[in-house]
């Protein structure tokens, strides 16, 4: 059975590959020859053309790839009151590839105030033609993860007990700004609870002096208290994803370490999972799945790669995990967007059309018109 709502049964994680005249503009603004006006003009030129490619793939939902951003997340944080972008000592270190360097820190009180992807989402919203706009930000556990304490200015913040209920508030203002904007699907990124999934990255983090079950809870209280009171037909979702850069990955680990608190206690109307590889372990963990509303979109296309799964063997994955969580709560989508920073994947704008084509397919397939 199809859905009338948010997630639907074929959708989209967010990011598409930057085509080249927002590249070049890009380059261009960044030298010093093209002004903020001409190259939103391009921006916006890209997106209604990624909008009809996403239509017509057949999706519902459609987003606008997320082309007026460098990364992922660092555009976003730097846009809320109290945070600060700045060259870090070195990038992210993904498997052989490292990112450029970037951070975040958190130098005053935070604030949601006037941000710029409001307006960001009133243009995707004005260019959809009647299917679903969906914005994508990152979760605020992201904020805090990489860095931890050394991020959260001490003086702004000696408490860290305050500075995680002012981001529970900041979200909260967040959620509801978007949705006065005229948003009704917004979803959350997080890298932070692959991580906690991974042998390699929770020593890391108890190296640094933190405890990875506290970090889990503390997450889950935040986002949660973040969710508490948001409109009932604002659906928010949560993709979990394990790095994508360059087509390459950070983590690695089944979702059993943090499935119980995950799982079975963050108020998401729906998790996007990555399921690509064996690197996500079995879909045992769907076990903690609260019956009800609450979907799970199965991220069992790869982004990383132009080449086309089996449409039979994706089917046949599909119901495997039926056997953890009911089939009715259970959609499908790419394992991540296409182009997490505006690099991109290592893949062509037609296999990743291609892609989104295949799973309104096997969408169609499984669950029928």
């Amino acid at each position: 059975m199809q859905l009338a709502h948010p997630p639907f049964r074929a959708d989209v994680v967010g990011s598409l590959l930057r085509p080249s005249p927002v590249k070049d503009a890009r380059q261009q603004q960044q030298a010093g020859n093209l002004d903020g006006d001409r190259l939103r003009s391009v921006e916006n030129e890209a997106i209604r053309h990624a909008v009809a490619c996403q239509c017509q793939a057949g999706l519902q939902v459609v987003t606008d790839g997320e082309f007026r951003r460098a990364w992922w997340h660092f555009d976003f944080f730097e846009g809320l009151q109290g945070v600060e972008g700045y060259d870090a000592d070195q990038g992210i270190q993904f498997n052989g590839v490292q990112t450029r360097s970037r951070n975040v820190r958190v130098t005053g009180k935070l604030g949601f105030g006037q941000h710029p992807m409001l307006e960001h989402f009133r243009f995707l919203q004005s260019v959809t033609n009647g299917v679903t706009a969906k914005m994508t930000i990152p979760s605020p556990s992201v904020l805090h993860f990489r860095g931890g304490r050394n991020v959260v200015s001490v003086e702004a913040y000696p408490n860290l007990d305050d500075f995680f209920d002012d981001l529970a508030r900041v979200y909260k203002e967040a959620l509801q700004a978007f949705y006065d904007a005229g948003c009704r699907y917004l979803q959350l990124d997080d890298t932070v609870w692959a991580y906690l999934c991974s042998e390699e990255q929770t020593a890391k983090i108890v190296e640094r002096g933190e405890d990875p079950q506290q970090l889990q809870r503390t997450y889950a209280r935040v986002i949660n208290k973040a969710l508490e009171g948001k409109p009932d037909d604002l659906v928010v979702s949560m993709h979990v994803c394990r790095g994508n850069f360059r087509s390459t990955w950070i983590s690695e680990g089944g979702y059993e370490p943090v499935a119980e608190v995950l799982f079975g206690s963050v108020n998401v109307d729906a998790f996007f999972l990555e399921y690509d590889t064996d690197r996500a372990g079995g879909f045992e963990p769907l076990r903690f799945i609260r019956p009800g509303h609450q979907k799970v979109v199965l991220g069992l296309v790869t982004s990383k790669t132009g080449e086309l799964e089996s449409a039979e063997d994706v089917k046949a994955r599909i119901h495997e995990a039926a056997q953890f969580v009911d089939l009715d709560q259970l959609c499908l989508s790419t394992q991540c967007g296409f182009a997490s920073t505006e690099e991109g994947n290592t893949l062509s704008e037609a296999q990743q059309q291609a892609k989104l084509e295949l799973v309104v397919q096997i969408a169609k397939d499984v669950w029928g018109e």
